[in-house]
């Protein structure tokens, strides 16, 4: 069993410990609703010994510098090679999403969306990640308003810590 600083990595987290620390980096986002837009990002996962991680990830507006979006959940490791998120963002919108990880590729979609009374109902997100040494890159897809699942976000972020 592998240890982070004096954490002992639950053996169902072990596969998934390239993840752990902190990631910044960049990315565009597009949707036929709305402008495109460049964003920076820093994302982050911990752990606690527990077979989950604890995931946090904030953007900024790469042209001003303002708050964009964020959210934060749990990564929870299952076996077999699956995963379940559980995601709160920012805009009032909870999902729960499930799929498979496979060496350093990680493919998820919603199972389960919710939207607060005031927050824009999506009718889908899809996320896939992959890390390459000490770049981890990903593509989120989203199915909003009458338009089919397309790719929203792209981004590639560098480790900054781990």
């Amino acid at each position: 069993m592998k240890k982070r600083g004096e954490i002992q990595i639950h053996p169902l987290v072990e596969p998934l410990a390239y993840l752990l620390g902190t990631w910044r980096g960049e990315g565009r986002g597009h949707y036929p609703t709305i402008d495109d837009f460049s964003y920076s990002e820093e994302s982050s996962w911990d752990h606690d010994g527990r077979p989950f991680l604890y995931y946090r990830q904030n953007t900024w507006n790469l042209a001003t510098g303002a708050p964009s979006h964020s959210e934060a959940g749990f990564w929870r490791v299952k076996d077999g090679g699956r995963i379940e998120l559980v995601i709160a963002h920012n805009n009032g919108v909870v999902e729960v999403q499930s799929g498979t990880f496979k060496g350093t590729r990680i493919e998820v979609a919603s199972t389960e969306l919710s939207s607060a009374p005031t927050a824009m109902t999506i009718g889908g997100l899809a996320r896939v990640f992959e890390v390459v040494g000490d770049s981890l890159s990903y593509e989120l897809a989203m199915a909003f308003d009458e338009h089919a699942s397309q790719n929203h976000l792209t981004a590639t972020l560098q480790r900054q810590s781990g």
